[in-house]
């Protein structure tokens, strides 16, 4: 807008009449904090409605020992998180979040003054679709001419009566009064006060708030407001970093390979349920992050961890029941024979943990991995994780470390047609086992995902986990199953991934989901490993098992168990898998569609004879969703597996969401 910044040089010389009748620079007025990130409104978008709000504004200016709260200027909020504010009726496009002026709140009935003479521009009861009350626009013009308005919204209804369009205002006449809910759009007593340079023929339905990605537009259409309230600038609290400084800051001091996701990385803020939400406020429908398992900030977890952190969080080298709790309760979903757990923070710690029980046990070194296999990031995982020490910067297999390949029936040597393909696959663990007893060599065990995830979510073709427990077992070995990725219910049809393959493992190693994001992993083993394993050695986790994260982990099981969402993975996800597959006609870039429950893979290729990977079809087709509001990822060897693992309280809606969208994307890939 040409004259914007010459409207605001022109104000920042003038004096005002006080807004609401007394000064703003006082210590009785307090800058809220109602952003996307804010601590005070939480992730819960109940504390964005009428009660709860007025609640936590009247506590907030309690604690600050004020009577008058001011909302900031350019803020993004979700308190607009009503379907009005989105652009094209797409439930997951763009929200206008991004706050055009300040809001000044008081009690219902405050009176309101003219800063500054005006003349009545607009009058209007803005009752529908937004019922957000009785606004007014005055007019003004600096010296040098030049138009600008003043926009004051939510007001009490005598304001319709009080003038008309036309007459002159002088400053510290008296305006209006705030309104009260419901008329203010239910919201708690207070005045949105605004300026606008230009009203783009719009007058009562120039917007309040607009979209992000339009910010520096509407900055300009209607800049700062606090140039004629003047709240003290050292009042406002830190605003999060602009994206580009959070960027740049990342860049100077984190370490380089520590990745981000997406060409364009996002800044995420808040997390509620099954969505994510950027700096911005924009939504995106999250399936991607397994960690959170029942869902983000679930409102049962909080108060779980919230209460218990309130009261002990510490080691475990004292008695508490928490973690006796959780260890029953754990062991009340594995069968008999696993019965033994140690705790500790991390999938990692817990593979870790996994590799030292094992070489106790059977006193030997060599252990058989599947190929493309990831258990975590310390020394020894790396060891023994082929996707990581045969990719870049890897330093190849160590002697002690053999790889079984991954049994893929779709892209390896024996596909879906042929019923002996699991044990094919199983036949090349055996091979690895005579080899080494050849050599006069023991076998320490086996490691592997029930259902291989960076493999590229992959399910094992009946028969293969059975076949190889036995050869391993034959051999003295020790069977592992991490179920990281695939356990507590996720694939619906069964509460672990082994029980798919109608197995029991000697230990199960669990992280990352069963805290909901707590530092939480644990390892579940039989007796006669255990005590092979108390061998005089202490065992101990400084924070694994406490109280904290077992409150949180107590409380996840609660959720799975109450809301039955092993039920919901498996109905929700064979949805998905019979839509999806429906879709490869449609699309021939979809090679193959497959999973179980809510742990799901379509893998790209640019030819279905051939096989060759579209790697670059599914990194576009990820950044697409990205931009539809859809978090996914790919994966697999080839990087060409579209990757769904979304909470496991993702719903129908959810899913005819996420499968317009990939549809219509799709649709813009050609080979």
């Amino acid at each position: 807008v040409p004259h914007s910044q010459r409207v605001v040089e022109w104000l920042a010389q003038q004096t005002f009449a006080p807004l609401v009748g007394e000064s703003l620079v006082g210590d009785t007025c307090y800058v809220l904090d109602l952003s996307v990130s804010s601590r005070m409104l939480g992730a819960n978008p109940e504390n964005s409605t009428c009660g709860p709000m007025t609640r936590l504004i009247e506590d907030a200016l309690w604690a600050a020992g004020s009577h008058i709260g001011i909302g900031r200027y350019d803020e993004p909020r979700l308190i607009y998180a009503n379907d009005l504010f989105a652009t094209g009726g797409d439930p997951l496009a763009e929200r206008r979040t991004i706050h055009l002026g300040l809001d000044v709140w008081m009690p219902a009935g405050t009176p309101i003054y003219a800063p500054l003479d005006g003349v009545v521009h607009c009058l209007a009861n803005n009752a529908a679709p937004l019922d957000y009350g009785p606004l007014v626009i005055l007019r003004h013009q600096t010296a040098a001419g030049e138009p600008f308005y003043t926009l004051y919204g939510h007001l009490a209804e005598d304001v319709l009566s009080r003038w008309q369009i036309g007459q002159a205002v002088q400053a510290g006449d008296l305006l209006a009064h705030m309104g009260p809910p419901p008329i203010n759009g239910d919201w708690p007593p207070h005045v949105h006060f605004q300026i606008i340079t230009d009203l783009l023929e719009r007058d009562a339905d120039f917007p309040g708030v607009g979209l992000a990605s339009q910010r520096p537009v509407w900055l300009s259409l209607s800049p700062d407001p606090n140039v004629v309230l003047g709240v003290p600038a050292d009042r406002f609290p830190t605003l999060e970093l602009p994206y580009e400084e959070t960027l740049r800051q990342r860049r100077s001091r984190l370490g380089g390979n520590l990745s981000l996701t997406y060409s364009h990385p996002l800044k995420i803020v808040r997390g509620w349920r099954q969505y994510l939400y950027d700096d911005t406020g924009r939504a995106y429908l999250d399936m991607y992050n397994n960690v959170p398992h029942v869902g983000h900030t679930h409102p049962r977890i909080v108060k779980a961890v919230q209460e218990q952190v309130g009261l002990l969080t510490t080691n475990t080298r004292y008695l508490h029941d928490n973690i006796n709790r959780y260890a029953e309760r754990l062991c009340a979903h594995l069968p008999e024979a696993l019965e033994v757990c140690y705790f500790v923070n991390s999938a990692s710690e817990a593979n870790e943990l996994a590799l030292r029980l094992v070489r106790a046990y059977t006193r030997q070194t060599n252990l058989i991995v599947m190929d493309t296999a990831y258990h975590g990031h310390t020394t020894a995982l790396i060891d023994i994780s082929p996707y990581k020490f045969n990719g870049p910067g890897g330093e190849g297999r160590k002697d002690w470390v053999h790889v079984a390949p991954v049994p893929d029936d779709y892209r390896g040597p024996y596909k879906r047609d042929d019923p002996e393909r699991g044990r094919k696959y199983a036949a090349h663990v055996a091979e690895i086992i005579a080899d080494l007893q050849a050599q006069g060599q023991g076998l320490c065990g086996f490691i592997a995902e029930s259902l291989p995830s960076v493999g590229g979510q992959i399910v094992p073709p009946p028969h293969y986990l059975e076949t190889v427990y036995t050869h391993v077992r034959a051999a003295g070995g020790v069977c592992i199953a991490d179920e990281v990725q695939v356990g507590f219910g996720r694939l619906g049809r069964c509460f672990w991934g082994f029980e798919l393959q109608e197995v029991v493992p000697d230990i199960i190693v669990l992280g990352k989901p069963i805290g909901n994001g707590q530092p939480l992993g644990a390892v579940i083993t039989t007796r006669a490993i255990a005590e092979a394993f108390d061998n005089g050695m202490e065992f101990f986790s400084t924070f694994g098992g406490n109280p904290v994260s077992c409150a949180a982990g107590l409380a996840l099981l609660d959720v799975l168990e109450e809301e039955q969402l092993q039920a919901n993975a498996l109905t929700i996800g064979t949805f998905l898998l019979d839509s999806m597959t429906a879709l490869m006609e449609r699309h021939p870039v979809i090679g193959d569609v497959r999973g179980v429950g809510l742990f799901l893979g379509v893998e790209l290729v640019k030819d279905r004879e051939t096989l060759e990977p579209a790697a670059e079809q599914a990194s576009y087709l990820i950044n697409r969703l990205r931009d539809h509001g859809i978090l996914a990822g790919t994966d697999g060897p080839h990087h060409n597996v579209i990757k769904l693992r979304p909470s496991m309280i993702f719903s129908q809606a959810d899913a005819e969401l996420f499968l317009r969208a990939f549809d219509s994307i799709l649709g813009e890939i050609t080979l």
